[in-house]
């Protein structure tokens, strides 16, 4: 394979590079707002709608997560056969939809179908913006820019912590009013629909600016339009870099392989990444953080907190949130993927233990929410934007858009799983017993990671698959019968 020589950073177009980044990451903006803002609105669209048992409780979080297994089971073909920008321009319209929709539905099953929509939509960003991300970024700065997608999701959810907290403000819900008669207050009829109604004015931007990014250069490449696939490249890093990484990704490209993609993924030597993808993915999700967005209320009510004290709470879960988004950064691309996952997945452990600890003891306040911020700073600068690193780099070009969309898949499954069961787990037996699980999910996680995640840091996606391949040939081979090829980059 041809070796690609890295420039310095500098020698980059950073400008031209962050935009692009930028525009496709705002379909993770609009993922964590999606994702999130049903948290605040909880106690009152359950009043609303008179939902009352664990379980259909649980549906009214979970819903939009079928969305987006829907979306990310779907996108994965037509991706890469339109492209990642046309897709991306339709997720945006989806979250459009879905957020008018979600504030004006009056009946819970036009409420669901509208959150289904929009889970369609978070469905193929998540899928999509780190994908585009990663194919227009060279191997030394992608880590960093790919997490830009993580650090979207994050302020998405912060935008979506202050939006509900600033409603709920603009009208405070008088002292001693809980329960039922939160129905009959402003928020509890109009204050909540403007919550998810909010995300209408950030989809209609992300609509409008994905008209002025270029399509990804291996998408162009895989589509035969190699001369515009050389000019993007030539605007990130100019004609040599465009020419050597031209050749190096047409090498990884056949026309056999694209016609037969399900076939070529079920191979022996491509089965294991992905199952590496998938596993991955899936962890992330049963790590166990999602719940303190989704079910925020319950959490900090447990620990002593009320409405305005759950909404200021989650203000501050999404400051911690960015912040170590940021680190992680600046980070990934120096200590490197597998290194940053081995500790954040030991932190979230040894957190969730705790906070499992103090709701046994009962322990209350301040102490359930500075450990809750511990286990989110250690996912934050680990696992939250580093698994979407990987999962963006570990596939092969000719397969890329299929897997990444089966890995996604994976992850909103667990998603699923997740927050449909907490309210059930937390209802049979505890919310202490429901953390516990948690933190042996996440020792299981280090064991997994230890064992199977490769070091991508550094390398050219090319590079990352010629590896992979090499090393899945000699394990199934054995050693003289690998590839025997040394790539740039390998050890």
């Amino acid at each position: 394979m041809k070796v690609v020589k890295e420039k310095t950073d500098g020698e980059y177009n950073l400008r031209y590079l962050l935009g692009i980044s930028l525009v496709s990451a705002m379909g993770g903006l609009l993922f964590g707002y999606d994702l999130v803002v049903i948290g605040g609105a909880k106690e009152f669209y359950e009043l609303v709608y008179n939902l009352s048992s664990p379980a259909i409780k649980g549906w009214a979080v979970s819903s939009c997560i079928v969305g987006c297994i829907i979306g990310a089971l779907c996108v994965g073909k037509p991706a890469d056969v339109f492209g990642r920008k046309k897709l991306l321009i339709v997720s945006a319209a989806m979250f459009f939809v879905s957020a008018i929709g979600s504030g004006y539905a009056p009946t819970f099953t036009q409420f669901v179908l509208y959150r289904l929509l929009g889970g369609i939509g978070m469905g193929f960003a998540s899928t999509l913006s780190p994908m585009y991300i990663a194919e227009v970024s060279p191997a030394s700065l992608r880590g960093r820019f790919v997490s830009l997608n993580q650090m979207t999701i994050v302020i998405g959810i912060l935008l979506a912590q202050l939006v509900n907290y600033l409603i709920l403000q603009s009208h405070p819900v008088p002292e001693g009013v809980e329960g039922a008669a939160l129905l009959n207050t402003w928020n509890g009829q109009t204050g909540w629909r403007w919550m998810f109604a909010a995300e209408g004015i950030p989809a209609l931007l992300f609509f409008a600016l994905m008209f002025t990014v270029p399509n990804s250069p291996r998408w162009l490449c895989r589509a035969g339009r190699t001369e515009k696939a050389v000019t993007v490249m030539e605007k990130v890093g100019g004609a040599g870099y465009a020419g050597n990484s031209l050749a190096s990704i047409l090498e990884t490209f056949d026309e056999k392989s694209r016609r037969h993609e399900v076939r070529e993924l079920l191979k022996p030597r491509m089965r294991k990444i992905l199952l590496i993808g998938i596993v991955l993915a899936v962890f992330q999700q049963w790590c166990g953080i999602n719940v303190v967005f989704n079910y925020a209320h319950d959490i900090f009510k447990a620990a002593g907190y009320n409405v305005s004290g759950v909404l200021f709470n989650l203000v501050i879960v999404g400051i911690t949130n960015f912040a170590f988004t940021i680190v992680a950064m600046f980070t990934v691309d120096k200590i490197g993927r597998k290194s940053l996952l081995l500790w954040g997945s030991a932190g979230l452990a040894i957190s969730f233990g705790v906070v499992g600890l103090f709701f046994h003891l009962n322990v209350q306040g301040i102490l359930v929410l500075l450990m809750v911020l511990a286990a989110l700073a250690c996912f934050a600068a680990t696992l939250g934007p580093v698994v979407w690193v990987v999962i963006s780099e570990i596939f092969p070009n000719r397969i890329r858009g299929l897997a990444t969309s089966i890995a996604v898949l994976s992850l909103w499954i667990g998603n699923f799983v997740l927050s449909y069961t907490f309210p059930i787990i937390q209802d049979a037996y505890s919310i202490a017993a429901t953390f516990w699980i948690y933190a042996v999910v996440c020792v299981l996680g280090v064991v997994f990671i230890r064992i199977y995640i490769p070091e991508t840091k550094g390398k050219t996606l090319e590079q990352i698959e010629a590896n992979l391949l090499d090393e899945n040939l000699k394990e199934t081979y054995g050693e003289s019968q690998g590839t025997g090829k040394k790539v740039a980059g390998s050890r």
